[in-house]
C-alpha cells in the first residue's frame, strides 16, 4: 500500500494534492481502491457544484458495493476527470494518478491528515 508524503489524507480515505493556496486536486487513496476492490463505475461531481468537506461529493461501485466519495475540502469544482467515466479501474491501476475532481476557491486544510497521521490511521 502507497501512502505518499506529498499528500494530504481524509479518514474517509480521499487523497488531496494542493496545487496553491486555493486550488487542490482529490482522488481516492490507494488503501481505499484495495478495500473496494475492481472498480466498475465512477459518478463525479459536475463542473460548478459546490462541494462542503464531510459531505458526500460522488460515488464508486465496485464489484462488491456502490460507495460514497466525500469531498476533503470546501469549494466549487472546476474540472473533473472525465478518463474515469469510461474507465474506472484507472483508479485501482494508478490511484494517485487517477483523480477524480479539481477544486478551487478552498480555504483552510482543517480536518486533514499528513502522511503520517494517515499511515497511523490504516494502521
Amino acid at each position: 500500500m502507497e501512502i505518499r508524503s506529498d499528500l494530504f489524507y481524509t479518514k474517509s480515505h480521499e487523497w488531496v494534492r494542493f496545487e496553491d493556496e486555493t486550488t487542490a486536486v482529490v482522488g481516492l487513496t490507494d488503501y481505499a481502491q484495495g478495500e473496494l476492490g475492481d472498480l466498475v463505475f465512477v459518478n463525479l461531481p459536475q463542473v460548478g457544484d459546490a462541494l462542503v468537506a464531510g459531505e458526500v461529493m460522488a460515488d464508486v461501485e465496485s464489484v462488491k458495493a456502490v460507495s460514497d466519495v466525500y469531498a476533503p475540502v470546501s469549494g466549487t469544482v472546476a474540472a473533473v476527470n472525465e478518463e474515469l467515466l469510461d474507465s474506472p479501474q484507472r483508479i485501482n491501476e494508478a490511484p494517485y494518478d487517477a483523480w477524480l475532481c479539481r477544486v478551487e476557491g478552498v480555504e483552510g486544510r482543517e480536518g486533514l491528515l499528513d502522511s503520517e497521521a494517515y499511515r497511523a490511521l490504516v494502521g
